[in-house]
């Protein structure tokens, strides 16, 4: 499903944008609701052009007259019967607005208006592909509407018929179906088709009304390709229901060819004219004077045809002024084309046949564009110029048609020109961390004594810890028979050391490998320790455990079964003894 609120906002033109925001406001206002529908809606679903745009209301547009008048509309034409109002907003936008009516034909051609809702309305229709709208109001704008799903045709880029009946009922539907499809290049449906066929065999097109005839030979005049339609429609055989004089061979083929590139051109700078008005005389250039007067007094909208008499004189007014000395300058020239009518452009584009005024063109498409790629955005960064900073498009602007007219031809004139819009360099930047860098610089003296500090500890430790597991080793080498003196060695030597803990350190040290051993001097051996080195470090023998595991294991346990086997309890009472002597 397509983003319609998107398509509304990228596929219209400018000009179309402001148009169809009076008209919301407009309805608002009088508390209409209104919808954007028919073949707008089918352009924008399909990509194709939008030409021109169909709006209905919910209630009598025929009211809102005045109020389009207010806001700068041109009333072309009115259609009481169907309540609709043919309105050209500026900038060349052509908008019908008309109510949501039901109609019913009780005879061919003669149509019974009532009020309807827009659902009514939609279903009412001519083809499906037209069937559809979007509404316009706050709270559901650009919710698509499609009772009678055009989409799947529009898809298929088939015409179908909304009604079995419809080209009976309204037999101009089939001079609308060439026509669009000359220009969309879509085909009929298989029914559709055949009853497009059974109404030409029957005649249907004779109930065709008079304002039906103007309106749909004035349509030819709008299309993209005008000539292209004339010949389809020639070859139906319409064109002698509409007009009979206006064909093929009575325009200038040549002439309406240079008028479409110049459009085109046109275009692609962001211009654009409507090429209704232009297209007219070229269409009709070999008719007879009579003829042209005839076929413009039975177009509908007399706006049109005011258009056309005024385009020759518009243009030649804007030729004049574009080869004076008000647009000598490029840039002079530049704003001028932008800002006079683009329909007297084009016509000054395609009939100006002086040297002066095709140059002012030739500059137009060539050459005077190419000076938006010479601004110096890399030195406009340098000098903090930056889309951020006020009136920034504004100067891009004065910077383009500077450049345009050759008068900043090297950097210091560019700088020169710029410097006005440089703002201020901001202040540098406080930095808040340096006092912390100081205090961390002064602080490595103390850390160094501590690290000094820890590795004599840590270094004393590695001896203590490498003279435990040599004291835990060397048993093992002894005679079996000594058995009783490894046992006993480990209750005598704590004693020695317990004396002398505070100045010999080493002796103490050697006292904690028997660490299986229950004897009194355990206690006299773990307080030296304690004293010597803080807790932290003693973590460094624990690395070594894997040769205490290996080594002290079947040590430990040989020494329990020993002291099982020979009872040690028995032997410190000999000790003791010898103590009570003394």
């Amino acid at each position: 499903m397509a983003d319609y609120n998107y398509l509304l906002e990228h596929r219209l033109s400018k000009a179309q944008q402001e148009a169809l925001g009076k008209v919301r406001e407009i309805a608002r206002n009088k508390g209409l609701t209104a919808f954007l529908a028919g073949g707008a809606v089918r352009d924008l679903t399909s990509g194709s052009p939008v030409r021109d745009l169909d709006v209905v209301v919910q209630g009598n547009a025929l009211k809102l007259k005045k109020e389009l008048e207010k806001a700068h509309a041109v009333i072309s034409a009115e259609n009481e019967l169907m309540q609709a109002l043919y309105v050209l907003f500026p900038g060349g936008v052509r908008m019908e607005i008309g109510s949501t009516v039901t109609v019913s034909y009780p005879k061919p051609g003669k149509p019974v208006v009532k009020p309807a809702t827009i659902l009514d309305d939609l279903r009412r229709r001519d083809f499906t592909a037209n069937s559809m709208a979007l509404s316009l109001n706050d709270g559901s704008y650009a919710l698509l509407m499609d009772p009678l799903n055009g989409v799947a045709d529009i898809e298929n880029r088939e015409l179908r018929l909304v009604s079995n009946y419809g080209f009976i009922e309204d037999p101009v539907r089939m001079i609308r179906a060439v026509r669009l499809m000359a220009r969309l290049g879509w085909q009929m449906d298989e029914r559709t088709q055949a009853r497009y066929e059974t109404g030409k065999q029957e005649g249907y097109i004779s109930a065709m009304s008079s304002f039906q005839r103007g309106y749909e030979t004035e349509e030819i005049f709008h299309e993209e390709d005008p000539q292209r339609v004339i010949k389809r429609l020639e070859s139906e055989g319409w064109m002698k229901h509409l007009f009979p004089a206006l064909t093929s061979s009575k325009a200038n083929h040549g002439e309406l060819e240079k008028l479409r590139d110049a459009q085109g051109q046109l275009q692609m700078q962001g211009i654009n004219p409507d090429a209704s008005a232009a297209n007219f005389p070229l269409l009709t250039a070999k008719m007879a004077p009579k003829d042209v007067s005839a076929l413009k007094k039975s177009f509908p909208r007399k706006a049109f045809v005011h258009e056309i008499d005024a385009l020759e004189k518009e243009g030649k007014a804007f030729a004049a002024h574009l080869t004076g000395k008000d647009a000598a300058l490029p840039s002079q020239a530049w704003k001028l084309l932008y800002s006079a009518k683009p329909e007297a452009v084009l016509w000054a584009a395609h009939y100006g046949k002086g040297a002066a005024i095709q140059n002012k063109f030739k500059g137009f498409y060539t050459e005077w564009p190419q000076a938006r790629l010479k601004i110096p955005y890399a030195l406009m960064q340098e000098m903090r110029i930056v889309p951020d900073v006020p009136r920034y498009d504004e100067l891009l602007d004065k910077l383009f048609f500077e450049l345009m007219d050759n008068k900043l031809g090297t950097v210091e004139e560019m700088k020169a020109f710029l410097e006005p819009y440089s703002p201020p360099a901001p202040p540098p930047p406080v930095h808040l961390r340096r006092a912390r860098a100081v205090k961390k610089d002064a602080k490595p003296p103390r850390s160094r004594k501590k690290a000094a500090v820890a590795e004599s500890t840590a270094t004393a430790e590695g001896t203590a810890a490498t003279a435990a597991v040599t004291a835990q080793t060397s048993p093992v080498t002894t005679p079996a028979t000594g058995k009783a003196a490894k046992a006993a060695a480990p209750a005598v030597k704590p004693a020695a050391p317990a004396k002398g803990a505070a100045k010999q350190p080493p002796p103490a040290k050697k006292a904690e490998a028997p660490v299986k051993a229950k004897a009194a001097a355990k206690p006299a051996a773990t307080k030296p320790v304690a004293k010597s080195a803080p807790k932290k470090p003693a973590k460094v023998p624990a690395r070594k455990t894997p040769v205490k595991k290996v080594a002290a294991k079947p040590v430990a346990k040989k020494q329990s079964k020993a002291i099982a086997k020979k009872a040690p309890a028995k032997k410190p009472a000999p000790a003791k003894k010898a103590a009570k002597k003394r």
